[in-house]
């Protein structure tokens, strides 16, 4: 590309001279600005004349004759190098000697082209470029014709000194290791074929944008799938099938705007070209290697994909326009459902090659482009599962909407992702439904940039903007786009430029606000209509045909339709092949133990301690991995960074894979973890826990720093944990709070979306958290927000006998606030070792990462029975801690009865061994949601006589507190302890607060020992 834009520098020069001699055309300038009003659809180049002469080139020494190519500056130069190159051609520069050959050397044993100056070859090369650079400004996009848009002075012959006596003279264009019209091996050709097959190749119904991308290969590829020869025609099969396709589109969306009139249903009309074009691209992708497609995609036409593409009954989908849950499935774990438009399914497609596709339409909610990040992660997923690593097999394709595109930031996050090497898919096929309107937004108001695709230009990504209205170039757009992604891996974008038939939605009334645009669409003619009289007009059907295509659609969606009037949907298929044995809410699944045999321990202990040799890591990593040896080898002192890397390593030896993603992960925001170590003297990388099994896979343990991203890489890892259960997927964020950024993935997917869509995950979510002093941002994981979330009933206690109790599965997430490593070890662990999958949303730990108490012995770790952490059932997560002082089962003489979470319990102990509090029992709430009834009962029958009081670091309004409160009475009350008054527990913490925290560490020490002192103060806590 370099070496055109140097070309393109002299050529100008050329026009600049041929100009100032006497040439018919005035030079341009250009500058960009927004059409008025009544052209609101795009940015338009606008040119403006310049009347003055183009200055002259001054000619240049012969010293300079040998310097290559690249490097000319003037026309006057040209020919001098010519002249040099007849008299001897090793006297120029080797680029210059082919330059010459394929331009002179040909015209010398050409007749018809003996007058073409190299002037003319440099103009004719600048205009080709043009059109390649701006030709889709002149293409014809806008099915409605709304737009007039100005035509770019750079595609005017007369520009370049053609004028019609030129027209038929022939010209020849070769230009070395180019292609398309510029290849060495294209005929000699008139000036007039040459424009003629340009326009009808960049001014049709496709514009293309690719000469942003850096990469002459890749260009090259383009042109010659865009520069042919003659213009691309489908045959008549091609043709009948591309009918065909079009007319199940548009009687779908009919029909049920004919059955259900006033229904919402984001109908397709206007657009019904992507059904067939979406089915010619998958065709054409499993003919190139493709066997899954995973599909991301709003709401509108999402009825047509689901009932045309990923093939869900038909009676289904009109069951549920009935509205309603089937009297059969009562009693079942259906959760709360969600509108039809939202829902997802998958299905195994016979492809026109003969091949078969799966494809799975992810469930998403109404926030536009949320689920982008989603569809890729479990595009990632399915490869590795598939062992896919070319990535060639498993394919994720998005489709947009052209105002959620240009203005949502997942959009550019998710594509940012899109070369990282552990979240590359090997490219994603983006498809924008461009309604030139957004809801009520005109583009003008709605985006800056020109294309509302003009994002996707920061990835190098070819984009293709095809008239909605012209089915066969929406065909070619999409094939070509399938081709592009199998070829290059990369991302690919076709713009789909149509226009929404009717509002919003169905009974909204689009006039309102586009007035102009909805009187034209009144009476503009649908795609299939345009198509089929295309074709009559052709001879290639006949009205018969087309007849006979309608009628059995019809009857196909009318039997249909009667079908559903009582069809009853069998039990929800909420489990993929990889989730068969998993059990649903209604079903009991057993808690298991998580200990693990001593052996084990010691030697994986000892694989992830081990450094190669003649490695050098930095010595204070060196030290961190001394002391880990120690401690595996003494079994006392195990920290928490350790804590977690012997729970992914028993995971790992087990054959699970364990994938941790985030923000500087792979050290640690607090320099606890080191799971990558660097040599400090190559720069080399190693990961002990890429080496715990012999000839382990290089993914099996995959832990990686992300983009700086919240939203887009949290929805890729929800995404990559729903595809398997058999893994244990960790997103952690940098600190707690950082987490708001991807609220929109908490609130529509992780939090509801088993219930919506039944869909399980099981993936793990650290929030660093805890008050040190560091201030409002860097104190918080808004612990509040998640227990918010939390569908557990504060009134009802669940069964919670052990072989009953199924109130985790009967709760949308689980939150802990964990103090020991063991216990770390153990919650992760159960994420694995257990019949269904739940989130699990952790208040991860800062200061205790290092906290000379918060230490574990190895024998917390394995099963041996006898062992601290072997109980009645055995080594397992600790729901809630008791007090350690060693209290019996009765203790009357205990004054209060202090309940907590997180790092304050080591405050507050430290504080009472200071001034011997042997009347006070702190008991630490490691699982706050779902909330541990049993256990704190059993602590309120343990002190009879001691007020209850719920000591957090947090103000008020935020933490734990409102989410205890009504719970703990609830526990109380069943122990006849209170009558569940908020005055029958007591609260310690900090005052209400609009921060989170203050800025001031003075005031943090000040209010942080108030909390302290006022739980172990004698006197009765005063509140409220």
């Amino acid at each position: 590309m370099g070496w055109y834009r140097a070309g393109s520098n002299i050529a100008k020069n050329a026009i600049r001279k041929t100009i100032s001699q006497g040439g018919s055309s005035c030079y341009a300038t250009t500058r960009t600005r927004i059409l008025p009003a009544q052209n609101r659809y795009f940015h338009t180049t606008f040119f403006k004349s310049k009347a003055q002469a183009a200055p002259v080139p001054r000619p240049v020494p012969l010293s300079r004759l040998t310097d290559s190519f690249l490097d000319g500056t003037s026309s006057v130069y040209l020919e001098e190098l010519q002249r040099a190159w007849e008299a001897d051609p090793n006297s120029v520069d080797e680029s210059w000697d082919n330059f010459f050959r394929n331009f002179v050397g040909q015209a010398s044993t050409s007749p018809g082209i003996s007058g073409q100056t190299i002037q003319e070859s440099m103009r004719l090369l600048l205009m080709v470029r043009a059109y390649q650079v701006n030709g889709h400004m002149k293409a014809k996009l806008d099915p409605l014709s709304l737009e007039q848009r100005e035509i770019p002075a750079d595609l005017d012959p007369a520009l370049y000194g053609f004028t019609e006596a030129d027209l038929d003279r022939e010209f020849f264009l070769g230009v070395w290791s180019m292609s398309g019209f510029l290849s060495e091996n294209r005929p000699v050709q008139t000036l007039r074929s040459i424009l003629t097959r340009l326009e009808q190749a960049y001014c049709g119904s496709i514009g293309y944008e690719y000469m942003h991308i850096a990469d002459r290969e890749k260009c090259n590829w383009l042109r010659d799938k865009i520069e042919t020869p003659t213009l691309t025609q489908f045959n008549r099969q091609r043709r009948e099938v591309i009918l065909d396709r079009l007319s199940w589109s548009t009687l779908f969306e009919n029909f049920l705007a004919t059955k259900w009139t006033s229904a919402k249903r984001f109908g397709l009309e206007g657009g019904e070209t992507l059904i067939p074009g979406m089915k010619e691209m998958f065709d054409r992708s499993a003919d190139l290697g493709v066997e899954s497609i995973v599909i991301g995609m709003a709401h509108r036409g999402r009825l047509n994909v689901l009932g045309n593409l990923v093939r869900k009954p038909l009676r289904q989908i009109f069951t549920e326009f009935s509205g309603g849950q089937s009297d059969d499935e009562v009693g079942l774990y259906t959760g709360t459902g969600d509108v039809k438009y939202h829902l997802g399914t998958s299905y195994d497609r016979p492809t026109r090659g003969g091949k078969r596709i799966h494809l799975s339409l992810v469930a998403n909610p109404s926030h536009l482009e949320a689920v982008n990040p989603v569809v890729v992660g479990k595009t990632r997923a399915k490869q590795y599962y598939s062992n896919d690593m070319d990535r060639t097999k498993n394919m994720g394709i998005l489709i947009h909407g052209d105002g959620s595109f240009a203005g949502q930031g997942v959009v550019y996050e998710t594509l940012h992702l899109s070369a990282l090497p552990n979240y590359t898919t090997g490219g994603t096929i983006h498809i924008v439904f461009n309604n030139q309107v957004a809801f009520t937004t005109d583009p003008r108001a709605g985006r800056s940039s020109q294309y509302c695709t003009d994002v996707a230009k920061a990835l190098d990504a070819p984009i293709f903007h095809v008239n909605g209205d012209d089915v066969e170039a929406v065909v070619h757009a999409c094939e070509l786009a399938a081709e592009w992604r199998q070829t290059f891996h990369s991302d690919v974008v076709v713009d789909l430029v149509c226009y929404r038939r009717f509002g919003h939605n169905e009974i909204d009334e689009p006039s309102f606000t586009q007035p102009k645009m909805y009187k034209i669409i009144r009476s503009h003619p649908s795609g299939l209509e345009i198509y089929q009289r295309k074709l009559l007009e052709s001879g290639e059907v006949t009205q018969e045909d087309i007849d006979k295509i309608h009628k059995k659609v019809m009857s196909i969606l009318n039997d249909e339709f009667l079908a559903s009037k009582d069809y009853v949907p069998k039990r929800r298929d909420w489990l993929s092949a990889y989730w068969t044995g998993f059990k649903s809410p209604e079903q009991i699944s057993r808690v298991r133990n998580t200990g693990v045999k001593p052996e084990i321990l010691k030697n994986v202990g000892k694989a992830i301690t081990s450094l190669p040799e003649n490695f050098t890591p930095h010595r204070a990593v060196k030290k961190i991995y001394e002391q880990r040896a120690q401690m595996i080898e003494s079994g006392e002192g195990i920290d928490w960074g350790f804590a977690e890397a012997l729970a992914f390593a028993t995971l790992l030896v087990e054959g699970n894979h364990v994938r941790l993603s985030g923000q500087d992960v792979e050290r640690g925001t607090f320099s606890h973890r080191h799971s990558v170590i660097h040599d400090q003297e190559t720069g080399n990388k190693y990961c002990p826990l890429d080496h715990v099994i012999m000839n382990q896979n290089e993914e099996l343990f995959t832990v990686s720093n992300s983009s700086l991203s919240e939203f887009g890489v949290l929805g890729f890892e929800l995404g990559y944990s729903m595809e398997n259960p058999n893994s244990l997927v960790i997103w952690e964020a940098q600190f707690g709070d950082f987490a708001n950024g991807a609220h929109v993935i908490f609130d529509n997917f992780l939090s509801s979306g088993e219930s919506k869509w039944l869909r399980q995950t099981g993936l793990v979510v650290l929030l660093p958290h805890g008050y040190d002093g560091q201030g409002p941002e860097h104190s918080s994981a808004r612990l509040e927000r998640y227990l918010q979330m939390s569908d557990d009933n504060p009134y009802a206690i669940p069964e919670m006998d052990p072989t009953l109790r199924k109130q985790i599965q009967e709760c949308n997430w689980q939150i802990v606030n964990v103090t020991t490593p063991a216990n770390f070890f153990h919650v992760l662990r159960r994420q694995i070792h257990r019949e269904f999958r739940k989130p699990l949303i952790v208040m991860s730990p800062k200061n205790l990462l290092r906290h000379k108490d918060c230490k574990s012995n190895l024998s917390e770790f394995d099963d041996v029975q006898g062992h601290p952490g072997f109980d009645k059932q055995g080594t397992r997560f600790k729901r809630l801690i008791k007090d350690q002082n060693f209290h019996s089962d009765i203790e009357e003489g205990i004054r209060r009865l202090v309940l907590c979470s997180g790092k304050v319990y080591y405050e507050l102990d430290d504080k009472r061994k200071k001034v011997d509090g042997k009347d006070v029992a702190i008991c630490r709430v490691e699982q706050l949601c779902p909330f541990p009834y049993d256990l704190v009962q059993r602590e309120l029958k343990r002190y009879p006589n001691a007020e209850v009081v719920w000591c957090q670091e947090e103000p008020m309004n935020m933490g734990a507190y409102s989410y205890i409160l009504p719970r703990l009475l609830t526990a109380m009350k069943e122990v006849d302890r209170g009558t569940r008054s908020i005055e029958d527990v007591k609260y310690i913490g900090r005052a209400p607060s609009a921060a989170t925290a203050t800025g001031f560490n003075k005031v943090h020490l000040k209010e942080q020992s108030e909390i302290v002192q006022k739980a172990l103060q004698p006197d009765p806590i005063n509140f409220p």
